[in-house]
């Protein structure tokens, strides 16, 4: 077993460093795999069928859905509404604008279901608006970079979609489970921001707004708000499936862009395009990892790594920190979508014997995620920031820093008490 091990990481990293896609990268190692060490299987048969019970799961229809639902409001520009609505709100408090990272985030999260979505469209706007006023820049970046995550925290979230049909677990209980979280996780950055903005001496410019402005303000960000609170309630009243959901989200998006008068042919193409090019690019990780993991499961490779753990006999939190730090390392090199289908087989198998909630685990598998997000050298919200600033990764980085440590600190809160997360999807039974 070490060898079979030893060679699917060393055949994986070959291919990656040849700069092969990570689907067919994935693809790739489970072929090799497969023709080496189980040569009388007919192979092209074999993965001609699993590849295409892959693609073509119903659950997977919410995914396109909601992905191109993101790409509406992106070409919407609703960076600029975010910023002028919430600003008012939150001025006065400790940290002041900066608080509109996390909470335009927050709302954004809300019906983007994408950490770099939102982080792009939420800093395409205030970092230039903080750095104008006078606001510590890596406060700014490092609280954009953190909140930016919420994409996948906050429902509807992708990567829940991907864990769900993997994990095969409902999705719409994952999308309930992650709205307590979503919403902690963001009070705990504001929180954060307060505490350091404090203890800096931070003095911006503090402009002053009148209560007319405020209430334009929620004007500004009503369309969106009633979007967010459609979603919520149809998701918490079982009044729609997942997909029916992102159905009904794309025609919100289309009706919100076109409030605001940017509901054009070609910005429909651009979205279009764009979640044509996202949902191929999952899809094939998807069916990669598909056969990756039926040639690991052919090989016994999975029962091998979880009767090596098991032998340990960790304690369940124990074992939780350790697939924490497993989570983090691995996070620095692959995307999120590829670190659930390629470790979930061997994962949750152990979470679920060590007494935990599967559904628990897949929030805590996405904040393990979001940690991937802000870490170097893969961390697509880092690359993000960087296209918008200039930043070099190190400054980045070190901006980041205090945001790595809340995540990993909250996930293991989740840990400590997970009823945070099965609290509400429990109201529902």
């Amino acid at each position: 077993m070490v060898e079979i091990g030893l060679v699917t990481l060393l055949l994986f990293a070959v291919l990656l460093l040849g700069s092969v896609w990570v689907g067919l990268s994935l693809f790739g190692v489970g072929y090799i795999l497969l023709s080496v060490y189980k040569p009388n299987i007919p192979l092209e048969a074999f993965a001609g069928k699993l590849m295409w019970q892959a693609g073509t799961a119903q659950e997977l229809l919410a995914l396109p859905l909601f992905i191109l639902m993101s790409d509406i409001l992106v070409t919407a520009r609703l960076g600029r509404s975010l910023f002028s609505g919430l600003a008012p709100w939150v001025s006065r408090l400790p940290g002041g604008l900066v608080h509109v990272n996390v909470a335009g985030s927050t709302l954004f999260a809300a019906v983007s279901g994408s950490s770099a979505a939102t982080t792009a469209i939420v800093g395409r706007v205030t970092l230039p608006e903080l750095q104008a006023h006078g606001y510590d820049r890596r406060l700014s970046i490092g609280s954009l970079a953190g909140a930016g995550t919420l994409g996948f925290l906050i429902p509807p979230s992708i990567i829940m979609i991907i864990y769900g049909v993997v994990s095969e677990q409902s999705i719409l209980r994952l999308f309930i489970a992650g709205i307590v979280p979503g919403l902690l996780l963001a009070c705990l950055y504001s929180l954060y921001i307060a505490a350091a903005h404090t203890v800096s001496g931070g003095r911006a410019s503090a402009e002053r707004y009148s209560w007319g402005a405020r209430w334009m303000g929620l004007v500004e960000i009503a369309p969106m708000v009633a979007l967010i609170a459609g979603i919520m309630g149809a998701l918490y009243f079982g009044l729609a499936s997942p997909t029916e959901l992102a159905s009904v989200g794309v025609l919100g998006a289309i009706i919100l862009a076109a409030l605001r008068r940017e509901l054009t042919l070609a910005n429909l193409l651009k979205a279009g395009n764009s979640a044509v090019r996202t949902s191929a690019m999952m899809g094939l990780i998807l069916i990669g990892a598909a056969l990756l993991n039926a040639a690991l499961g052919f090989l016994g490779l999975p029962r091998a790594i979880a009767g090596w753990i098991a032998a340990l006999d960790l304690a369940p939190f124990a074992l939780i920190t350790m697939l924490l730090l497993f989570y983090v390392l691995i996070g620095m090199f692959l995307d999120g979508t590829s670190i659930i289908v390629m470790t979930l087989p061997i994962t949750l198998p152990l979470v679920t014997s060590a007494g935990f909630d599967p559904i628990w685990f897949g929030i805590f598998v996405v904040v393990a995620v979001e940690i991937s997000q802000i870490t170097p050298p893969v961390g697509f919200n880092l690359f993000v920031i960087q296209a918008q600033t200039g930043e070099t990764i190190g400054r980045l980085v070190r901006a980041v820093a205090p945001f790595f440590l809340i995540l990993v600190a909250f996930a293991l809160l989740l840990a400590t008490f997970p009823q945070i997360v099965l609290w509400l999807p429990g109201k529902m039974e």
